[in-house]
């Protein structure tokens, strides 16, 4: 990985902090910044520029998902954009679903291994999603695969129909 590379740890256990910092140095990942407190780290990225955010999904004072639906919605683009990566240690699927519909680009499941971190910032750089901001969502496409059976209606920006609902609003 590169050494380059800004990761910003956001979680209130600071034992968990401290696990995935070190995943990350043994990654040869130098700029990590470590928060407990979702507050701090909005401050932080207007200053410091982040290119992956790890979080907690269960924090206090608002939780993980309350964090990402509130970064989506920055209007400082480099922020909103940021590639997310929920971890929690209760993966049900409404969880799953929660977060993904908050705009989380991919899920860590505690307890989180080397591979599954290594694995998960490997996604965020090498196979991101094109990001979506519309009425009611902002985050990383959702759909992860072409379905050829799909017989329904015709929403890719590839298809030839409207494309108003990719087009980014600023």
């Amino acid at each position: 990985m590169a050494p380059n590379l800004s990761i910003m740890i956001v979680d209130d256990n600071h034992h968990m902090r401290v696990l995935v910092a070190t995943v990350l140095r043994a990654l040869n990942i130098r700029r990590i910044i470590e928060l407990g407190d979702p507050a701090d780290a909005f401050e932080r990225m207007q200053t410091e520029p982040t290119d992956i955010i790890i979080t907690d999904f269960a924090m206090q004072p608002i939780d993980g998902v309350e964090f990402v639906k509130l970064l989506r919605r920055q209007s400082d683009l480099r922020v909103a954009m940021t590639p997310v990566i929920m971890m929690t240690g209760h993966a049900n699927r409404a969880r799953v679903e929660e977060a993904r519909d908050a705009g989380v680009n991919e899920f860590l499941v505690k307890p989180i291994t080397a591979r599954s971190v290594i694995d998960r910032v490997n996604t965020v750089i090498m196979r991101p999603r094109a990001f979506v901001r519309t009425a009611t969502y902002a985050g990383p496409d959702r759909r992860r695969k072409e379905d050829p059976n799909y017989r329904g209606p015709r929403r890719r920006s590839t298809d030839n129909a409207t494309q108003s609902a990719y087009d980014l609003d600023f």
